[in-house]
Formats: structure tokens, sequence, C-alpha cells
């Protein structure tokens, strides 16, 4: 099998996941590289295509795919660039800063038959992954769902301190580690709603801390917690089941060094990109985790703490 070539927009703190996925595969050739500071292309020169603008690169490379892990201000018109270059294209979450323009980017895609992915790397997650065939395998429902994803932001973010600015994230952790969690529960729920949001925001106003709670389509009630100023890593998922008994994912167990479980998360949503170009698709919930995250936003009420929101 002829590798296709890829590229990878945005040299930032997660591309090198993106590239040792890439360096590891079979189905892939690394084609080019892209970012707007030279610096981040140094590393890169003399071994692989640098480019600082990313429609060049489009225009010169002879691309299958492109890989896009810039700002979360700039997915939207990289994407629909790359779309319309007729490349395939894996985002990084979210898919862009509101639901418009993914709802845009979406029929794009459609129109084109070209894959479009949102890379939610936690359903890759071995141990996530272990807990929806255990549950399935019991044949027992979900009564309720618990989803945990709590951080202290500035440990995760390195030079990107883009992801501080709300107007360059989309907001704060609500925008940020929201689609993640809200993808998990659309993993094991299905279509889901906001009911209820509470959010605590520091003096910038950046939203630090929430507990959203949504609902499944057939009545499933699942929270979601997120924080960004939490001591240390906690993300793990929950699930209590109808018959009372609990089973539970701890997304970091088995993986003791710092960020050391998106290896293998990384190159699942490598995999799974390979099989979206075989079936052109979009619709893999990029679209719907950034409409919960509007949603858990317009339901705001203010809250003082999570851990005030945990003893109410």
């Amino acid at each position: 099998m002829t590798a296709r070539r890829i590229a990878v927009v945005g040299l930032g703190v997660i591309s090198r996941f993106y590239l040792a996925a890439i360096e590891s595969s079979r189905a892939w050739e690394l084609a080019a590289v892209c970012d707007v500071r030279d610096a981040a292309l140094d590393p890169h020169r003399g071994t692989v295509a640098c480019y600082a603008d990313h429609r060049t690169m489009m225009a010169q490379a002879q691309l299958d795919a492109v890989v896009v892990t810039v700002p979360n201000d700039a997915h939207g018109a990289i994407c629909r660039d790359a779309l319309l270059a007729g490349l395939a294209v894996c985002v990084e979450k979210p898919l862009t800063l509101s639901a418009a323009e993914g709802r845009e980017l979406d029929a794009l895609a459609r129109m084109r038959e070209v894959a479009l992915l949102t890379a939610f790397h936690r359903r890759y997650n071995r141990n996530v992954r272990a807990l929806l065939a255990r549950q399935r395998a019991t044949g027992t429902p979900i009564r309720s769902m618990t989803v945990r994803y709590l951080e202290l932001i500035e440990e995760h973010i390195g030079q990107d301190t883009w992801y501080l600015d709300a107007a360059r994230c989309g907001g704060g952790c609500v925008a940020d580690n929201g689609p993640n969690a809200f993808d998990l529960v659309r993993l094991f729920l299905g279509d889901a709603e906001v009911v209820e949001s509470e959010i605590t925001r520091d003096g910038t106003g950046t939203d630090r801390q929430a507990r959203i709670a949504l609902r499944s389509g057939t009545g499933v009630d699942a929270v979601v917690e997120l924080d960004w100023s939490h001591p240390g890593e906690t993300k793990d998922v929950e699930l209590v089941l109808d018959d009372g008994s609990t089973l539970r994912a701890d997304m970091l167990e088995g993986h003791p060094e710092f960020k050391s479980s998106l290896w293998h998360e990384y190159a699942g949503i490598l995999d799974d990109f390979t099989d979206a170009l075989a079936a052109p698709r979009t619709g893999d919930g990029g679209l719907a985790a950034l409409e919960l995250v509007e949603a858990a936003y317009r339901a705001e009420r203010p809250s003082t703490a999570l851990t005030d929101l945990e003893g109410s």
C-alpha cells in the first residue's frame, strides 16, 4: 500500500503526538510541516518541507490530507482552505470557535465529499474503551454517568499561551476541555442536551471551573466536571448501572509519566483518520460538541467554587 502524504499545520504542544503517530504509521508519509514561527520550523528543516503559509503548502506539497493543530481561532479558516483544496482534514478539538462556523465546515465537507475528522483523543483511551466494552458486556443499562476532567492548565500548555486568551481559545475550561468530556458522554450515551451549567470565572472573566448537567435522548443523566485550577491531574469516567453497580475508568492509569497516555490516543486518532479516508465522513461529533459548549455557556449560572457545587 502506498502511503498517503500528510502535513501538520501548527507545531505547538500537541503536534509532537501527531508527528510520532505519523512516523510509526505505514499508512502515512509526513510530506510537510507548517507554522508561522521560524523557531518552530527550525527542528524540521532539512528533514521535511517547511512552510510558513498553509495555502502555499497546500498548492505545492502534493498532499492527500492535513492535520490542523493551530490555535483554536485559526481552525475555521485553515480547515476551510484545506477542504476547498480537496484535502481530508483531521482537526484538533474544538472544530471551530462557534457552532455556526462548524456547520459551515460540515456542509462544505459533505458537498466536497472530503473527510473531516475532529480529534477527540480521549475516545481512543485504552481504559475508556475497556470500560465501554465492560458495560456493554454486562447488558445492564447505564443509570447515570460522571466525567471528571481536572487539571492545572498552566502545566499543560507549554509555550502555547494562547490557551489563556479567551478570545483565541473560545473561552476557558468549558471551551477547551468541555469538548473532550462531552464527547465521552456521547460515546456512552448517544446524543445529549445540557440541563444545567454552573461556572466559576476568574478575575479576567475566564471560566476556570464548571459543573455541567446533561441528559441523554433516552433520559440518562450525566455530569461533566471541569477544572483548570486543579492541583495535579484527574481524568476519569464513572458509570452507575441500573442494578446499582459502579464501573470506573481512570484515563491516566498505566500512564504514570506526564501526558504519556496521549501517545497511544493520538495513534488511535490517526488510525481512525485512515479509515475516514476510505469512506469519507463528517458528523463525527465535532459539531455536536461545539453545540454542547455553546449550550453550557447559555445555561450558565454563577458559582463560587467547584467544591461548593459538589456539596450542594
